[in-house]
């Protein structure tokens, strides 16, 4: 949140839906305060999805590990009249206590598994729902678009253009990190770069050199300012033009030590102004300058334009990234499994639930990509490997790995893809197996359901 806001020292904890305070003091009122057992899943891949890419957890754990009820947080809960004395009383020494268990960040997951699991006093782990699924939803949801736009990028330069679109500030940050995260070089946000160690990119716009009254007086008053980020907007008028006054410039600045890094190409046919000003780069000489293209891109357009063999070194992404514009939200779930020991389930229609606290075992062909995922119950012993684990213990959390390790073991987790999955229009994606255990707890909660609505 920001720290700057006049009410930086209530809104973490006070965000959050109302009924999670009615629903905690109904059960402080009755003194059910059992060990209880949620976890966090997708119920539904969106249309076009094969995987999605866990993230959000470090945001998670901060949230967590900060959880506090300030006096001015009581005092606005108080100011409400829907809460007794007695019960805000109790909140002054809240802390969570709890236990959190996870997928790794970057780690590709299905539907129906769960990549969470919190395990606390009832009141502790009902209450950080909202906020839970708020983070896991949004970094999810944007580091799977990003690991779409990584896979079909083959290797060249992504960057994060998403913050003027996002939606809000926060958004704008997550986004960042959650693309990183999946495979993107950096971000245009500052910001993000500087809090969590993102390499940051930028040069300059349209109207820097709309100000000039010469495009080619723009463009060297920039590079001399910037002789080691001279990378030059060349479509405010005329993309080919501007690229032989990129090509006239670099030689008349040549004798003074600044070269010219590349060009930015930001509207038109991409693929047709990139081949011609190659050749004109080329012809002058300038065969190390790369080029940057960027405009209401998305993993579409982009595997477009490597189909063409467009000579595009880089992209920014910017919009259709931070929107997640195709799949804007994730049928997400924070589900009750389990309280005082024993198994729980939800049988609504159209969403229900399997019971028990659960683990994903995943299982590698010979080629090492994904064969499959089995869902069973925590414990037991199932080929594969389990991929859920340990991130907070008694409210403590446990080493991490850091951003960058992370990133990582997210393009390690795309190389484990089947190629079929890489497609962006791909078929059935993976359906996890449920373990025989499993099955035979969800059996007997719908005989003891159907018990229960007789």
């Amino acid at each position: 949140m920001n720290g700057s806001s006049p009410d930086a020292d209530v809104d973490d904890v006070l965000l959050t839906d109302l009924y999670e305070l009615t629903m905690m003091q109904a059960a402080f009122d009755s003194g059910m305060n059992d060990a209880a057992s949620f976890e966090f899943f997708v119920r539904a891949l969106p249309e076009h999805r094969a995987f999605l890419m866990a993230a959000g957890l470090e945001p998670v754990l901060d949230y967590l590990e900060g959880l506090r009820f300030t006096a001015t947080a009581l005092e606005r809960l108080a100011a409400t009249g829907r809460f007794r004395a007695d019960f805000l009383a109790s909140l002054a020494g809240f802390r969570f206590t709890g236990t959190v268990d996870a997928m790794p960040e970057g780690t590709v997951f299905f539907a129906d598994e769960p990549i969470l699991r919190i395990t606390a006093p009832f009141r502790e782990a009902q209450f950080v729902e909202s906020r839970v699924m708020n983070l896991l939803h949004y970094a999810t949801l944007v580091a799977s678009k990003a690991a779409r736009v990584t896979l079909v990028a083959h290797g060249r330069l992504l960057v994060d253009f998403g913050l003027r679109r996002a939606h809000g500030a926060e958004a704008a940050m997550l986004s960042a990190r959650a693309s990183y995260l999946a495979g993107f070089s950096g971000t245009a946000t500052l910001l993000a770069g500087l809090r969590y160690g993102i390499p940051v990119y930028g040069t300059l716009a349209h109207s820097f050199v709309q100000a000039h009254d010469d495009e080619a007086l723009a463009f060297e008053h920039f590079a001399r300012s910037q002789p080691d980020n001279a990378l030059l907007l060349i479509d405010t008028y005329d993309t080919e033009h501007a690229a032989g006054k990129v090509v006239e410039l670099a030689q008349r600045l040549a004798p003074d030590n600044v070269r010219i890094k590349g060009v930015r190409i930001d509207s038109g046919d991409l693929a047709a102004h990139a081949r011609n000003v190659r050749a004109i780069l080329d012809l002058g000489g300038l065969t190390d300058a790369t080029i940057f293209a960027s405009g209401n891109l998305d993993e579409i357009r982009l595997q477009e334009l490597v189909r063409q063999h467009a000579p595009i070194d880089g992209f920014g992404i910017g919009t259709q990234l931070s929107t997640s514009a195709d799949a804007p939200c994730l049928d997400c779930a924070y589900k009750l499994v389990e309280y005082a020991g024993r198994a729980r389930c939800k049988r609504s229609e159209g969403k229900a639930t399997l019971p028990g606290r659960k683990q994903v075992f995943r299982q590698y062909g010979s080629d090492g990509r994904i064969s499959a995922d089995c869902v069973g119950l925590d414990g037991e012993c199932i080929d594969g490997a389990p991929l859920l684990r340990p991130a907070m213990v008694a409210g403590t959390r446990l080493a991490a790995p850091t951003l960058g390790e992370s990133r990582i073991h997210a393009l390690r987790e795309l190389s484990t893809l089947p190629d079929p999955m890489h497609a962006l229009m791909p078929v059935m994606p993976l359906q996890p197996l449920i373990s025989p255990a499993l099955a035979a707890l969800a059996a007997q909660w719908g005989e003891h359901a159907g018990q229960q609505a007789a």
